[in-house]
């Protein structure tokens, strides 16, 4: 069931959507060669805290940490260690969530130390695909809208969505109805209307290579089964009546 959220909620989202845009680019903004995922992890404890709100991810079940944190392969639940130490050439990925007086926000971004051409062609396919994907969620469209225009782009491009993750809603539950593919899984018009209270975790999820993941030994991290570099961005937006506002930037 998606869970429509009032005016007043989604302004409460916003709040922490703007919080969460300001660490997103302070986390990505410190990666460089030589800085570890456990340094990404410790300056966003920092970070939420100093915004006054509390990790997303802590209050999930079994998970410890305030970021998810990926290189290359890795595409999520990345566990932040101390010996996941960054380099020259390393696609990195980040995935933080912000709880704010008793709502969730999400975001991601994937940033390269050092990057050849290559990467910077792939990283600016997954931007540019989110950005498509934004213009999508709007209010009378249908959802899938969104997973079509993510496919879209990536796919002109060579690369792969990756089919066994999904964007979801988010709200007073980090993950919440409905689930947004990557890709078109069935008809468009089969899937719901976009409309006003929704709240939703717009993610592209997309590799290099197959689009076929393996889940590793720390039971929490997927991984692009190949070993070839994949890639995630992620915005929370809110559908309200003045249009669809993109909370975490």
């Amino acid at each position: 069931m998606i869970i429509l959220k009032s005016p007043d909620e989604m302004q409460l989202m916003a709040e922490g959507g703007a919080k969460l845009g300001r660490i997103k680019k302070s986390l990505a903004d410190s990666v460089k060669a030589g800085v570890s995922a456990l340094d990404i992890e410790t300056l966003a404890m920092k970070l939420i805290k100093d915004e006054g709100g509390q990790p997303s991810f802590t209050k999930e079940p079994g998970y410890h940490w305030a970021t998810c944190i990926n290189t290359n392969e890795g595409i999520v639940h990345g566990i932040p260690t101390a010996d996941v130490v960054f380099k020259d050439g390393d696609l990195v990925s980040i995935d933080v969530g912000l709880y704010y007086k008793g709502f969730h926000t999400d975001a991601s971004i994937s940033v390269a130390v050092n990057p050849n051409p290559e990467t910077k062609r792939f990283l600016n396919t997954g931007k540019e695909a989110l950005e498509q994907a934004l213009k999508a969620a709007r209010e009378g469209n249908y959802l899938y809208e969104i997973s079509q225009a993510i496919e879209k782009v990536i796919e002109s491009r060579g690369y792969n969505t990756i089919k066994a993750l999904v964007g979801h809603g988010v709200g007073k539950y980090l993950h919440e109805d409905p689930q947004i593919p990557c890709f078109v899984p069935g008809r468009i018009e089969d899937s719901p209307k976009i409309g006003q209270g929704m709240t939703l975790a717009v993610e592209v999820m997309y590799a290099a290579g197959s689009d076929k993941v393996e889940i590793l030994e720390d039971g929490w991290t997927i991984a692009m089964r190949d070993g070839k570099m994949s890639g995630l961005f992620e915005e929370t937006v809110a559908i309200t009546g003045a249009g669809t506002k993109v909370l975490t930037r």
